[in-house]
């Protein structure tokens, strides 16, 4: 097993914080301001705070013929059977567009779009470390702390050299 750190970009860390306050202070003003009975909705931005920290990304590990994205509590599976490419691209990410999921709240995760890569799953922590996992109907970006090394790591025939 091969185990790579997942560390946190500068927009990842000023993101993750600045929401996590302003969530805070959403939580305590609406707490100061709303009737008895209804305080418990001041719960609520900190339940997405909570929720966010859930899918934070820890690592990443190649074992045999799996890929890990590691979780705070569990791990995500990526198959390397059918993988047909592996690259490291600091670009991959530029210009994309979320189309569902986590836009910084602890990770970049979910779906995304743009002109170079199409439609992606993203499990990303810091984009200028991504690499490029191409499978025959379905691309994967990741951003393991050592991309060029992770790509030498995986059993595929094309590298994108």
């Amino acid at each position: 097993m091969k185990s790579f750190r997942a560390p946190w970009s500068t927009s990842l860390r000023a993101i993750s914080w600045g929401t996590t306050v302003l969530c805070g202070i959403i939580g305590l003003i609406m707490a100061w301001n709303m009737p008895g009975a209804m305080r418990w909705l001041a719960l609520a931005p900190l339940v997405m705070v909570f929720g966010g920290a859930l899918f934070t990304i820890r690592s990443y590990s190649i074992q045999g013929d799996v890929i890990l994205v590691h979780r705070l509590f569990w791990d995500t599976p990526l198959p390397v059977a059918g993988l047909l490419s592996a690259q490291a691209d600091p670009a991959a990410m530029r210009g994309s567009l979320r189309l569902c999921g986590n836009g910084g709240m602890f990770s970049f995760t979910g779906l995304f779009r743009n002109k170079t890569l199409g439609n992606y799953r993203a499990f990303v922590t810091d984009s200028r470390r991504a690499v490029v996992l191409r499978y025959p109907r379905r691309t994967v970006v990741l951003s393991p702390a050592e991309p060029e090394e992770f790509v030498r790591e995986l059993p595929v025939a094309d590298h994108g050299s």
